[in-house]
C-alpha cells in the first residue's frame, strides 16, 4: 500500500542523495583523534615505566629506611652493615638495587642507586667524584646507545632524582653538603632532605629549613625546581603545589615498623614520651615527599633529566667531538697515496678467461654478420 510506496521513495532519495544526513548523524561524524590520550595511556601502561632514584648522605641518616618506607619494599634485606673498623678503609661505592613494583596493573621498574661510604671519611676531599662519574657514565652509555644501531630498545639508566640527606644536628649546611650539591646540580635533579627530623622540635625544623634555603640561595645551588601550576588548575591543587614549594627542604622520618596509636595501627616510631607517625603531615613531610616522587612529579623529574641535564651533556659531547675533528684536520699533513693492492692470481686467471670468452663471442658475431651480408649480395 501507501506505506510501501513511501518507503520506496525514501530509499530512492537516500540512494540518489547520499550526502543528506540528519543532524543527529552529523553530530556523530567527528575525526576521532579525541581517543589519542587513551591510546597513549594504553601503550605506556603496556610498556611499563622506569625510574632511577639516587640516595646520598653519610651512614646512619636513615636512607635505607626511608626508601623502604616510600616504596613499601625491603630492598636492603641482604645487606651487611660494616663496623667502625671496616668503615675506616671504605671508599665511596655505587650499589644498585632494582625492584619491579606493580600497582593496579601499572608496572614500575624502580632502580635505587645507593652511595655507601659517602661523607664517612675524616678527609672528604672530592668524595662526590665517584657519584658524578657514575651519573656521567650513564649519560655516556645512553648517548652511545642513541647513536648506535639498536635505538628502539635503549635501556634508560640515567639518574632521574637524587635525594640528598642533610644531618639534623648542626647549623644548616656543612661545606661537604655545599660542595656535593654544587658538583651534582648541573647533572641531576637534587632534592634536599633534612634527615631524622624527629631529632628537632617544630620550631627548630622551621629555623633549620629557613637557614638551609638561605644558604642554597647564597651559594648558588640549583636544587630541583617544581614546575609552575597551569592557570586552569583548580584552587585546591594550586594550594597543594604552593605548600610543596614552601616545604623544601623536606623534613623526613622513615619507619618500617607498625605501632599502635589512638587505637589505630600506623607506621611510626615508638618513644618513651610518645609516638612519631611517619604518615602524619603534622609530624613530618614524608607524605609530601612521597606525593612528589610517586604521585605528581615523577614524570616531570624524568622530563627535566631528559630535556635539560642529558641535553646539556649531549650538546657538550657533540661540541667536543666537532672541535676535536677540526683540530685534527688542521694538524694532519696531506694524506699519502697508498699503493693499490695487487690482485691475487686466481682473480687474474678469471679475468683472463672472461676476456677470452668475450673475444670468441665477438668473433662468432662478426662471422654471422659476414654470412648474412654475403647472402644478401647473392
Amino acid at each position: 500500500g501507501m506505506d510501501a510506496i513511501m518507503l520506496q521513495e525514501k530509499l530512492v532519495e537516500r540512494l540518489l542523495c547520499p550526502r543528506v544526513r540528519t543532524s543527529r548523524q552529523k553530530e556523530k561524524q567527528y575525526v576521532g583523534f579525541a581517543t589519542l590520550p587513551n591510546q597513549v595511556h594504553r601503550k605506556s601502561v603496556k610498556k611499563g615505566f622506569d625510574f632511577t632514584l639516587m640516595v646520598a648522605g653519610e651512614s646512619g641518616m636513615g636512607k635505607s629506611t626511608l626508601v623502604n618506607s616510600l616504596f613499601l619494599t625491603d630492598l636492603y634485606k641482604d645487606r651487611k652493615l660494616l663496623n667502625a673498623e671496616e668503615r675506616i678503609n671504605q671508599t665511596v661505592e655505587i650499589i644498585k638495587h632494582t625492584v619491579d613494583i606493580e600497582e593496579k596493573g601499572v608496572k614500575l621498574k624502580l632502580t635505587i642507586v645507593d652511595t655507601p661510604g659517602f661523607g664517612d671519611a675524616v678527609n672528604n676531599n672530592e668524595c662526590w667524584k665517584p657519584i658524578t662519574d657514575y651519573i656521567d657514565q650513564q649519560f655516556e652509555q645512553y648517548f652511545r646507545d642513541e647513536s648506535g644501531l639498536n635505538r628502539k630498545n635503549i635501556q634508560d639508566n640515567r639518574v632521574h632524582c637524587c635525594l640528598y640527606f642533610i644531618p639534623p644536628f648542626g647549623h644548616g649546611l656543612r661545606p661537604v653538603d655545599v660542595e656535593f650539591m654544587k658538583a651534582l646540580h648541573e647533572k641531576v635533579n637534587v632534592v634536599p632532605l633534612i634527615a631524622k627530623a624527629d631529632c628537632l622540635t617544630p620550631s627548630e625544623i622551621k629555623k633549620f629549613k629557613d637557614r638551609v634555603r638561605d644558604e642554597i640561595e647564597r651559594f648558588g645551588i640549583k636544587v630541583y625546581q617544581f614546575p609552575e601550576c597551569d592557570s586552569d588548575e583548580d584552587e585546591e591543587f594550586k594550594q597543594l603545589d604552593k605548600e610543596l614549594k614552601e616545604c623544601c627542604p623536606f623534613a623526613v622520618i622513615g619507619s618500617n615498623t607498625v605501632v599502635e596509636a589512638r587505637g589505630q595501627r600506623v607506621r611510626g616510631r615508638l618513644y618513651p614520651w610518645g609516638i612519631v607517625e611517619v604518615e602524619n603531615q603534622s609530624h613530618c613531610d614524608f607524605v609530601k615527599l612521597r606525593n612528589i616522587l610517586i604521585r605528581s612529579h615523577m614524570h616531570d623529574l624524568k622530563d627535566v633529566t631528559c630535556d635539560v641535564h642529558y641535553e646539556n651533556y649531549r650538546a657538550q659531547c657533540i661540541q667536543d667531538m666537532t672541535s676535536k675533528l677540526t683540530q685534527d684536520n688542521r694538524m694532519e699533513s696531506p694524506i699519502p697515496m697508498l699503493p693499490l693492492p695487487t690482485p691475487d692470481v686466481e682473480t687474474d686467471r678469471l679475468i683472463k678467461m672472461k676476456d677470452e670468452e668475450l673475444a670468441r663471442m665477438q668473433e662468432m658475431l662478426n662471422k654471422m654478420q659476414q654470412q648474412i651480408h654475403d647472402g644478401k649480395d647473392q
